[in-house]
């Protein structure tokens, strides 16, 4: 969609921002979280190739929660593909549980909408934000 403005075509849309596994792990989650809320108060989407631990979406939806202002940030919409367990032969027999994560997709609450979530499918509505 794009907009003129005195002779100027200003371009309007949704950045999305695809962030590799490779570029993640090697952060803490705190600057993991740090990241995306970065990321989502600027009106992005960001989406991480491997998903956050279910520790560190309780701790970004808990951060998320303290800085919700009606004005300026209205919260973040979330949406992981589910976890699946990875063990091998040596971790079953000691009661270890591997929980492997998989992409996730975070966007401010007021421009992404999820539709549809299954195990493999992850539907989307984005909206550009409304100019205030």
């Amino acid at each position: 969609m794009a907009k003129k403005t005195k002779g100027k075509t200003k371009v309007q849309g949704v950045q999305i921002d695809l962030i590799s596994e490779d570029f993640t792990s090697a952060m803490t989650s705190m600057e993991k979280i740090n990241l995306i809320l970065e990321g989502v108060r600027q009106g992005n989407i960001v989406i991480l190739e491997r998903g956050l631990t279910p520790e560190e979406e309780a701790k970004l939806i808990e951060l998320t929660m303290t800085e919700i202002t009606p004005d300026n940030f209205v919260g973040i919409e979330i949406e992981s593909y589910p976890s699946r367990q990875k063990s091998s032969f040596l971790d079953r027999l000691l009661g270890k549980k591997v929980i492997e994560t998989r992409l996730t997709v975070v966007g401010p609450a007021d421009q992404l909408k999820t539709l549809r979530r299954d195990h493999g499918f992850i539907s989307a509505m984005v909206s550009v934000r409304s100019q205030r």
